[in-house]
């Protein structure tokens, strides 16, 4: 199937102009689940855009999902590109800054004070001509999270995104009829890849309108859930999940669950799916390529690339060819071809090899996951020992009372001697993100800091 066939499918608008569809139709719900028309939404984008600054860069730091779509479309009606930190910490966003002289910082009223343009989504729009939008310019530009080593800018057009957004649409396949309007509430920021995918650009040109909150807590997602009408699309992470999963809470029907930006256990999957009755599906993808593939993860393994995505395995990972993408991008990820599907098999960056024999970081890292009492864990390498071997260290957030062999013991069952960590460190949680993601320099700075503790004075 080409990629207008498949757009066409997918309900997904294909010219250069912000008003295809309904009018009438909602693209977002305000926090009270009051719906927002295409016509209202577009009169804000006018209204806010005849107040920006004159600029070729802006930094969205917008929490409330309304307030970004409406300043992401107002900039880009202006020409303006939006860069998208991997974080909102101070740090973060002045280094971004940095790289792009003259930028400016847009954020919501959750937004401290250091912001230039503050949006309210509910302010009065103005009529005007319809809000277009360069489909061949940069329309954002995305930053890896840092989970792999220092971010990494990649720039992406308003064309490929519907391209995309077409085959996001067809990853739900089986699930929603054609052209059927659903509603996404999302717990992810839409300043990550995957929450610019499932919940702006969803509603800015797929089949959806977006709940303008970024619920937490269980009551809160409970809560946006009930404001808007089925079908509904809950879109998380893992980390989310599980917390939804223990909560007890019971949430409002539900046509599936989306998930993505670590991976999901497939016991936690199958939990989920019992819990609340509607299927659960890991996405699989990056910042550079976006989603690429799929499954069903209570019930697969294997992923399903998406229609239009071929991957190309190479000695130092997978190279991705999709028409979305201006050229072939070569991820880290090692896979397994069967057809058009695929298993990972680790990274190439993950590949250990002590005393002639090889694991993988990331499988180790699953293994202890897995231990009974360990809430959170992750496999990381010391500093080279005085024979050059990098001993695994493993950090760990466990339950009161799990002792160092609780943890060992399960581990030499499932792994080869030479594998097993040499240190266990002990924390009250990891440092993960907002997105559930474990930044690789905070890992290195507790191993590091480990390090100095022992080191003799």
């Amino acid at each position: 199937m080409g990629n207008e066939d498949l757009q066409a499918k997918a309900g997904v608008a294909a010219s250069r102009s912000l008003s295809d569809g309904s009018r009438g139709q909602p693209v977002l719900f305000a926090p009270d689940g009051t719906p927002v028309s295409r016509g209202e939404f577009l009169a804000r984008v006018r209204a806010l855009a005849a107040r920006l600054p004159d600029a070729a860069h802006v930094i969205n730091l917008c929490e409330r999902r309304d307030a970004f779509i409406i300043g992401l479309c107002a900039a880009a009606s202006r020409g303006q590109v939006t860069l998208l930190p991997p974080s909102r910490a101070e740090d973060v966003v002045a280094e971004v800054q940095s790289r792009h002289p003259g930028s400016y910082r847009m954020g919501d009223a959750a937004a401290n004070g250091s912001v230039d343009v503050h949006v309210d989504p509910a302010a009065a729009g103005i009529a005007g001509g319809d809000p277009a939008i360069d489909p061949d310019a940069t329309f954002v530009i995305g930053f890896t999270s840092g989970s792999t080593g220092a971010p990494m800018a990649y720039p992406k057009t308003f064309a490929g995104f519907r391209i995309s957004t077409a085959q996001n649409v067809a990853a739900l396949d089986g699930l929603l009829e054609r052209d059927e309007q659903f509603s996404v509430v999302a717990t992810v920021p839409p300043q990550h890849m995957y929450g610019m995918e499932l919940s702006v650009l969803l509603p800015l040109v797929g089949p959806a309108a977006v709940h303008a909150g970024r619920p937490f807590f269980p009551q809160d997602i409970v809560a946006a859930l009930a404001q808007v009408p089925a079908p509904r699309l809950l879109v998380t992470t893992p980390l989310h999940l599980r917390t939804l999963v223990e909560s007890g809470v019971e949430l409002p029907e539900l046509k599936v669950i989306v998930t993505a930006t670590a991976p999901l256990p497939q016991e936690l999957a199958l939990a989920a799916e019992t819990r609340f009755a509607c299927e659960v599906r890991e996405m699989f993808g990056s910042t550079e390529t976006c989603v690429i593939a799929r499954r069903r993860t209570a019930h697969e393994s294997d992923w399903t690339m998406l229609p239009g995505v071929e991957l190309q395995p190479q000695a130092e990972g997978t190279l991705v060819l999709r028409e979305s993408l201006p050229e072939p991008v070569l991820l880290a990820d090692r896979v397994e071809l069967d057809g058009r599907r695929f298993a990972l098999r680790g990274r190439s960056a993950d590949l250990l090899e002590i005393a002639g024999k090889r694991a993988s970081l990331a499988d180790l890292t699953r293994r202890l996951q897995q231990v009974p009492g360990v809430r959170d864990g992750v496999m990381a390498q010391a500093a080279p020992d005085a024979q050059g071997v990098r001993r695994l260290i493993a950090i760990v957030a466990v339950d009161a009372g799990v002792a160092d062999e609780d943890i060992l013991a399960p581990l030499r069952r499932s792994s080869d001697p030479v594998f097993l960590p040499r240190r266990i460190l002990r924390v009250d949680a990891l440092p993960r993100n907002e997105t559930g993601k474990l930044p690789r320099t905070e890992i290195d700075a507790i191993v590091a800091q480990d390090a100095k503790a022992r080191s003799p004075r």
